[in-house]
């Protein structure tokens, strides 16, 4: 029997598809759009997946800014949504013959942004927290980050719903007997005395990344399959059905617990995809510079201060479509009119 997704795949924006729609964005918010723009922008709207997904991601991020609506740009993706949302309820016909647990269960499994909204604790964009727990263990919560605590006379349970999370375990006796778990929705971690971080956004990411800094981790996923004891200075990558052999650790990365972002002949790409996550808005790397390599240690505490470090020493330009849509983009190209 063929399997129905209620969640089929969405058309994916490329980086050119979100630099076109942040330029469209720009200019009919501007007082020179003229109608003959807003033609123009209605047959690239309308020309692809790609076009409509990039404006929607645009508009989203607008709006943690601006409590403006976009009425034509809503009206316009509305009339695209509805074929879409006419084969969602075909797919949901098809789930209803399903038993009723089963697909109550599995949809409050993809709605787990809610939880994360009420879990125990948490940080905004730009936050970094540190807690302590009542068996003496503590918690560094990294940049838009949620976890439920749940202690009881029988365990120890961390649940991590979203960003990242740096656990060191405390040592007292009366604890001992409850292993200190912590679960992420690709699968389970138990802490040996141990001092570690994982980085997971709940069924949003494939994989959660495991690094152990001292002690040891026993890494299982949550689909069964071998275990694995990760050892100190160790990383992996954690599926929901199966475990990555271990890796070095990357130097550096608990960095962020002090406030700082570390980079050790990092790629430039994944250097700004880190950053971004400490950052609101939108703040991407071009293609044709992601393989750049950068070193330094960065203070988090003011993102634009790196950015401007960035194109001084680096052969890029920091283009600034929007005040919150940011890009980093070869220093010499055809929108470099300097």
């Amino acid at each position: 029997m063929t399997a129905v997704s209620a969640h089929p795949e969405q058309p994916r924006a490329t980086f050119e598809d979100l630099q076109q729609a942040a330029t469209w964005f720009a200019l009919l918010q501007s007082e020179s759009a003229t109608a003959g723009d807003r033609l123009r922008w209605e047959a690239w709207l309308r020309k692809d997946g790609g076009a409509r997904a990039a404006w929607q991601q645009v508009e989203a991020v607008s709006r943690d800014f601006s409590s403006v609506r976009h009425l034509p740009a809503r009206q316009i993706l509305e009339d695209t949504r509805a074929t879409a949302t006419r084969r969602r309820r075909s797919a949901l016909r098809v789930l209803a013959l399903l038993p009723i647990a089963g697909v109550a269960g599995w949809l409050l499994e993809r709605e787990v942004p809610w939880r994360g909204w009420v879990a125990t604790y948490r940080t905004q964009t730009g936050e970094r927290r540190e807690i302590v727990l009542e068996d003496g263990s503590r918690l560094w919560l990294n940049t838009a980050s949620a976890v439920d605590v749940d202690f009881t006379p029988t365990h120890r349970r961390i649940l991590l719903h979203a960003g990242e999370v740096l656990v060191s375990t405390g040592h007292d006796p009366a604890w001992e007997d409850r292993p200190l778990v912590v679960e992420v929705a690709q699968g389970r971690l138990t802490a040996l005395g141990t001092r570690f971080t994982v980085q997971g956004d709940g069924n949003a990411a494939d994989s959660a990344l495991v690094t152990v800094f001292e002690g040891a981790v026993r890494v299982q996923p949550a689909r069964g399959g071998p275990s694995l004891t990760l050892l100190a200075n160790e990383q992996t990558r954690l599926f929901i059905d199966r475990v990555d052999a271990p890796a070095a650790a990357d130097a550096g990365s608990d960095s962020w617990t002090r406030g700082q972002l570390v980079a050790n002949d990092m790629r430039l790409g994944d250097f700004i995809d880190a950053l971004a996550r400490h950052r609101r808005g939108h703040l991407a790397c071009a293609p044709a510079v992601r393989d750049l390599r950068i070193v330094g240690s960065y203070p988090l505490a003011d993102t634009d201060r790196i950015l401007a470090a960035l194109q001084a020493t680096l052969p890029v330009r920091v283009n600034r479509v929007l005040p919150w849509w940011v890009t980093i983009e070869p220093a010499q190209g055809p929108d470099n009119r300097h």
